[in-house]
């Protein structure tokens, strides 16, 4: 078996895109069932556990669910590529976080 070259590597990083998991608790309710359903304002991945949703650089993917744009603006300034909404994934401070279940008015 030969060793692999560094070359390879070095090509495929050079295709690497930033990715942050975080909690899937900085969705509404009902932005996590427009997640689920592939029917967020912005490009995204479901998968069983929260998604993939594509951050890409400012103006060219804009979102129109409130809750996303301060996550945007700061993955666009921290150069971050991909947010992965996950269950299980720890939160991070300075966000706003959402209940499960929405209060009735």
């Amino acid at each position: 078996m030969h060793p692999m070259s560094a070359i390879p590597m070095q090509h495929l990083l050079q295709h690497a895109e930033p990715l942050a998991a975080i909690s899937i608790a900085y969705l509404r309710p009902a932005t996590r069932q427009r997640l689920a359903d592939d029917e967020l304002s912005v490009l995204a991945y479901p998968n069983d556990y929260g998604g993939f949703v594509y951050v890409g650089p400012a103006g060219e993917n804009a979102p129109s669910e409130p809750e996303l744009i301060p996550l945007f603006t700061a993955a666009r300034a921290g150069g971050i590529v991909w947010l992965k909404f996950d269950a299980d994934a720890e939160t991070v401070e300075g966000f706003a976080t959402f209940p499960d279940q929405e209060m009735p008015s």
